[in-house]
């Protein structure tokens, strides 16, 4: 895959490219990530790319020739071009999945107080990721370009994509780590079980109280199975189902 990035100001995206799971993506060849500098494509004799808004306002407004120029300098075949505005439906992560099927993705960085709105009429699609107001596209672009290149194959191990939160519109789980007891707080004893199956039940019923708890607009979503149902029950009348006494039982010994 490969993103392209039409930006004012190129040198944001350094530390994004050279750290992490973005830099091995890179290096292993599982995407690749071109920075355009929309100055480069400017006309204008004293190299402007903004100007002020014609019928006056508040601000500048970057102008079409640029963005233009340098999106049909960029374009293949294949492309989608994408601008982020408020004016898009808010991005999500299955959005994200679709976008990670694309073989060329070209991100559109507005600055200022907006663009020219005839640079509209030249993209394929608008995302907003949320509503609030950024000096730029900037941050978007890297939020949405990561969000996809860690979703491409290579890019991660795929075990460490199957119980993220937003899969099937759950919360992920809580996570632990050692030690055993922080200030009194402990790790829950069936982790130490040794019983993956009832960990696997216990980690879906954190997932359904957290996701009913935090994001009650995911879980109006949800179409419960009877069993999710029946451990969401058990959880809200305090009752430790049999599968968990039976795992802690057995697993006695290998929990602190």
């Amino acid at each position: 895959m490969k993103i392209s990035i039409l930006t004012l100001f190129p040198e944001m995206f350094d530390g994004f490219l050279t750290n992490s799971i973005i830099k091995r993506a890179i290096a292993k060849k599982v995407v690749e990530i071109e920075i355009v500098n929309i100055r480069d494509f400017t006309k204008d004799k004293y190299g402007r790319v903004d100007t002020p808004p014609i019928g006056g306002g508040a601000g500048l407004i970057m102008k079409c020739q640029p963005i233009i120029d340098a999106l049909n300098n960029t374009k293949s075949e294949s492309s989608k071009t994408i601008l982020f505005s408020p004016r898009g439906k808010t991005y999500d992560e299955n959005k994200a999945k679709e976008l990670s099927k694309e073989n060329h993705l070209i991100l559109i960085c507005g600055h200022y107080e907006g663009i020219d709105e005839r640079v509209n009429k030249y993209v394929d699609e608008q995302i907003s990721i949320g509503d609030y107001i950024l000096t730029g596209g900037e941050i978007p672009a890297m939020a949405v370009s990561d969000s996809i290149i860690r979703l491409l194959d290579g890019a991660i191990a795929t075990e460490s994509l199957e119980n993220e939160s937003f899969n099937d519109n759950l919360l992920e789980y809580p996570q632990y780590t050692e030690p055993y007891s922080f200030e009194g707080d402990n790790v829950p004893d069936i982790l130490y079980s040794g019983n993956h199956k009832a960990i696997e039940k216990w980690r879906k019923t954190r997932s359904l109280v957290l996701t009913r708890k935090y994001r009650p607009d995911l879980f109006a979503k949800l179409s419960l199975s009877k069993e999710e149902k029946k451990l969401l029950e058990d959880y809200d009348n305090n009752i430790t189902p049999k599968w968990e006494l039976e795992a802690l039982e057995k697993g006695h010994k290998f929990i602190k």
